[in-house]
């Protein structure tokens, strides 16, 4: 039996996947974000390290593997470019050698400066209000968390 939109009933369509409004969405912000970081000269993934180091500086590359939910296989070439552009230090744990810890330099804390109105640009770029931002957000975490908790490996 057709739905009203003239396809047959089980199509697939790509407007009803979640999935693919989420992935739409994330396009959609990296094209306002890329300007932004241009202007600081680093990726949106670094970005993420970079504000994570503004918040806590000295931190364990396991540690922010954690929190940005990457792997040290992803993670790992990441800091060597954010090392290469002078903006972190990574060095061994020296109570743990396994352990490597992961510094901002004195241009990635001046880098800062820079990078401060980058969430204000975002948020108004949205259209939406800090309660609809906020909002937003929260239903983003619970389905993330959810979807993690139902992850098979």
């Amino acid at each position: 039996m057709p739905k009203d939109d003239g396809a047959p009933e089980g199509a697939l369509n790509l407007d009803d996947f979640l999935c693919f409004a989420i992935y739409a969405a994330g396009h959609a912000l990296n094209r306002i974000y890329k300007p932004l970081l241009r202007e600081l000269g680093v990726t949106y993934p670094q970005y993420l390290v970079m504000v994570l180091l503004w918040a806590r500086d000295d931190q364990t590359v396991s540690s922010l593997g954690e929190k940005l939910f990457l792997d040290s296989s992803t993670l790992t070439p990441l800091l060597k470019r954010l090392e290469a552009l002078g903006h972190i230090e990574r060095s061994r744990d020296p109570s743990d050698e396994r352990q490597v810890r992961v510094r901002l330099t004195k241009a990635g804390r001046a880098l800062r400066a820079k990078a401060v109105r980058v969430p204000a640009c975002i948020d108004e770029a949205t259209g939406l209000t800090p309660e609809g931002i906020r909002r937003l957000q929260t239903e983003i975490k619970t389905l993330r968390k959810t979807l993690d908790s139902r992850h098979v490996t």
